[in-house]
């Protein structure tokens, strides 16, 4: 009984379980619960695992995103710091620049004020003593004659000039007449003189112009043989550099057999005095050597000289004569010569 009971509780169990082989139908029932039962166990499992591990990815991406948010908030509070920093630097600089504008301006403007009450200064001192002086008005006339009788009497300036207006207002036109008849004079005598004044002054006037004009003709004059004086210069220059060039030019198709020039009186003796002098002084400069050859040349007496200028007369014969037998071989050879 034992047994038996121990089987039963053994075949529950492996019904449980699912690993009881049954009979054709029942072991394939039996199996097919027992897949589904494992892939919904390994299903489970898959759902645990990657429903931890995703929860954990998205926390992570979370937590990144809002740190990545955090500092671009910093960045960007950085950024709007430093531009307002920025922007508040330029307004400074920009008001400082207005100021030291304004400064300058304000210090040109009293540097004109100065200079213009300068010249005032200047031109009220330079006045041309020559100038006639204005006429006085008939009122002033009066007023001056007024003006001993009421300082007498302790008057101001201001009361002697209220006083002198009154009384010039109240007077008639025959208590006025002297004094408008001498302001009339007055006034003819400053025009006469006027008139003088101003034909000196253009007279003035027209001799500085005049001077003004010879002293620019001068100019131009001066100018012109500048001018003409280095065209000249430049001209020079420029035909050396062309002879130059022709001697060269010659002497590169000169003919090697043509007989050369002979040498002069003083380049003869040169040679000569050349020799004995660097015998004489060995190590000698060459400017100080042409010098000393110079020198003697000068001390040679007329006899002397006469040596040196008979032994040039004699080569220069000489070359004549080579010269003449030179042209006559020239001459047959162009004759000889097969004509084209």
């Amino acid at each position: 009984m034992n047994k038996k009971r121990k089987r039963r509780r053994r075949r529950g169990a492996l019904k449980r379980k699912g690993h009881l082989h049954l009979t054709s139908s029942g072991a394939k029932i039996n199996g097919m619960r027992s897949r589904k039962q494992t892939q919904m166990q390994n299903s489970k499992k898959s759902q645990t695992f990657w429903g931890q591990n995703g929860r954990t990815l998205v926390q992570r991406r979370r937590s990144l995103m809002k740190r990545s948010i955090k500092l671009k908030k910093k960045l960007i509070y950085r950024l709007l710091g430093r531009r307002s920093a920025e922007n508040e630097a330029m307004k400074l600089l920009e008001e400082e620049q207005k100021q030291k504008t304004a400064m300058e301006l304000l210090e040109q403007y009293l540097q004109f004020k100065q200079e213009a009450q300068k010249d005032k200064k200047k031109s009220k001192k330079e006045r041309d003593p020559l100038k006639p002086k204005q006429p006085t008005p008939a009122f002033f006339l009066y007023s001056t004659e007024r003006r001993a009788a009421l300082i007498a009497q302790n008057k101001s300036v201001m009361e002697v000039a209220k006083i002198a207006g009154e009384e010039w207002k109240s007077m008639t036109e025959n208590q006025r007449g002297p004094y408008e008849e001498m302001a009339k004079k007055n006034k003819e005598k400053y025009l006469q003189e006027m008139e003088v004044y101003k034909q000196k002054k253009d007279e003035e006037a027209l001799n500085l112009k005049m001077e003004d004009e010879e002293k620019l003709k001068i100019q131009k004059h001066e100018a012109l043989q500048m001018l003409k004086k280095k065209e000249k210069t430049e001209n020079i220059i420029k035909k050396t550099k062309e002879n130059r060039q022709k001697k060269k030019k010659q002497k590169e198709n000169a003919d090697p057999n043509k007989p050369k020039k002979p040498a002069s009186s003083f380049l003869l003796f040169s040679k000569e005095a050349r020799k004995n002098l660097l015998e004489e002084r060995p190590g000698i400069n060459n400017s100080t050597l042409n010098a000393l050859i110079s020198v003697k040349w000068k001390e040679l007496s007329e006899q002397e000289k006469q040596i040196w200028n008979d032994k040039a007369a004699g080569a220069m014969e000489a070359h004549k004569k080579e010269l003449e037998e030179y042209n006559k071989k020239c001459a047959a050879a162009m004759d000889h010569k097969p004509q084209q």
